[in-house]
């Protein structure tokens, strides 16, 4: 679609505020789930558990610095990295305490970040020209659609999913209906409507899923409470004080420098084992990243600023984001996806939000509101996010010949090995489906490059 703000345009600043919000909304859910996993995982309980609050904190730091190296040309957010789960829960359980793996987080990122440091240098050196040659259309459009469609069984469980004892039909009905509002706004609004359909389309499915929630209370029915409000209740558990609204998040340094004392060679040196190779695979998805989102503002990312420019805001980035929330950040497909859908490509939209995501990360009840959006009203917006990606992907297949076997089956490679979940374990370090497909995707293009197209 046509874009409404370009990259260098600046909304009016009750539009900037609403714009930022929706994209807030677009990455929070994800954002905030990682260090939830990782609580889970490693069993991180109390004061010892990982904050999801530190965590948006850090991404907004991570956006900033990302928005900087990239001189302010790259309309893309940074997150927590799914890519980054399994090193971060070995920098916790080969740590001696909950505070030395508090250390290991941050060193794992540094380690990451110097991988892209490294790589923006040799781009920097060698030019970009060698990317086209080895990832052209036929390779970068199927692996976009990929991590589209490597995302769909998350968005249809997070549709289907309701609370303890709630009914999943239900579930279901309030999904769709934010699926729907979201599509009538993005494609009949007018005007700000249409710039803000997945705002609209979350509080549509929330009304909905709030009135058979508050049905059920009344009536005593579970299968009818498709909110939990445990999240609101946490917040007065202990009556209501200065910080029931207000107070800053537990970020991962203050923690950390508790456990600098722990440290040795050998934990740093499992930390560097877990951390290091999972950056070269986030380096291949960072790379259809950008694709992507250079097709839909129809400007190569990767001219300008330049590949080294977006690896380096990326790499840097990731490493303040830790600092403060403990997780490596990575551009969001759900981002690129928002861009997509309202076409606002606007810089100001992303800096925006990113200064709103520290600034919410303390406000309390707005993080607790956001914690009881159900899943499955963020899973109807994801079907449309997701769906945009893949789409995206598919697009910059158009003007491939798919008559010629040679890029018949580098597609065909990738699609099949990205939706079929292939994946590969070394250790403690997983290839991704989507690393697997592409990798496989630039071995088939460089085994049958020399064939003619005819």
């Amino acid at each position: 679609m046509k874009l409404i703000y370009g990259i260098s345009d600046k909304p009016k600043f009750g539009q900037l505020i609403v714009f930022a919000i929706q994209q807030l909304l677009a990455i929070m859910a994800a954002t905030l789930v990682v260090p939830v996993i990782i609580n889970g995982n490693v069993g991180l309980t109390g004061e010892n558990a990982m904050s999801t609050a530190a965590a948006l904190f850090g991404a907004g730091v991570g956006t900033l610095v990302y928005v900087l190296f990239t001189k302010g040309k790259s309309p893309v957010f940074l997150g927590s990295s799914f890519a980054f789960l399994g090193s971060m829960t070995a920098a916790f359980a080969g740590a001696v305490s909950a505070q030395a793996g508090y250390v290991g987080l941050i060193a794992g990122a540094i380690f990451a970040g110097l991988v892209y440091v490294v790589i923006a240098i040799i781009v920097k050196l060698a030019g970009v020209k060698w990317v086209a040659k080895v990832m052209p259309a036929a390779v970068i459009g199927p692996t976009v659609a990929i991590i589209g469609l490597s995302l769909a069984g998350n968005a249809i469980g997070d549709l289907q999913t309701a609370p303890a004892g709630g009914n999943p039909k239900l579930a279901i009905v309030c999904g769709l209906v934010t699926l729907a509002v979201t599509m009538i706004c993005a494609t009949y609004g007018k005007k700000m409507i249409r710039l803000i359909p997945f705002i609209m389309g979350i509080l549509a499915g929330y009304a909905v899923a709030l009135i058979f929630t508050l049905i059920g209370n009344a009536a005593g029915i579970d299968a009818l409470k498709i909110i939990n409000f445990a999240p609101f209740q946490a917040l007065v558990a202990d009556g209501v004080t200065f910080n029931t609204f207000l107070t800053l998040p537990d970020f991962t340094f203050v923690t950390a420098i508790k456990g600098i004392k722990e440290m040795d060679a050998a934990y740093l040196g499992t930390v560097a084992v877990a951390y290091i190779p999972v950056a070269f695979v986030v380096f291949a998805e960072h790379l259809a990243d950008h694709k992507n989102i250079s097709s839909i503002i129809e400007k190569d990312l990767l001219e300008d600023p330049g590949l080294h420019r977006t690896l380096l805001g990326d790499g840097i980035g990731s490493m303040a984001g830790a600092f403060f929330g403990g997780c490596p950040n990575t551009t969001y497909g759900e981002s690129v996806g928002c861009v997509a859908i309202t076409g606002n490509a606007s810089v100001v939209t992303i800096i925006a939000a990113a200064i709103g995501a520290m600034i919410i990360s303390c406000i309390n009840p707005f993080v607790a509101f956001v914690n009881t959006i159900p899943s499955c009203v963020m899973g109807g917006v994801c079907m449309a996010l997701y769906g945009f990606i893949a789409v995206s992907g598919l697009k910059m297949i158009q003007k491939v010949n798919l008559e010629a076997n040679k890029n018949l089956f580098v597609v065909s490679v990738i699609l099949i090995a990205g939706i079929g979940g292939l994946s590969v374990s070394f250790g403690k370090v997983t290839l991704t489906s989507i690393a697997c497909a592409l990798i496989l995707g630039i071995l088939a293009n460089v085994m049958l490059n020399k064939a003619k197209e005819d």
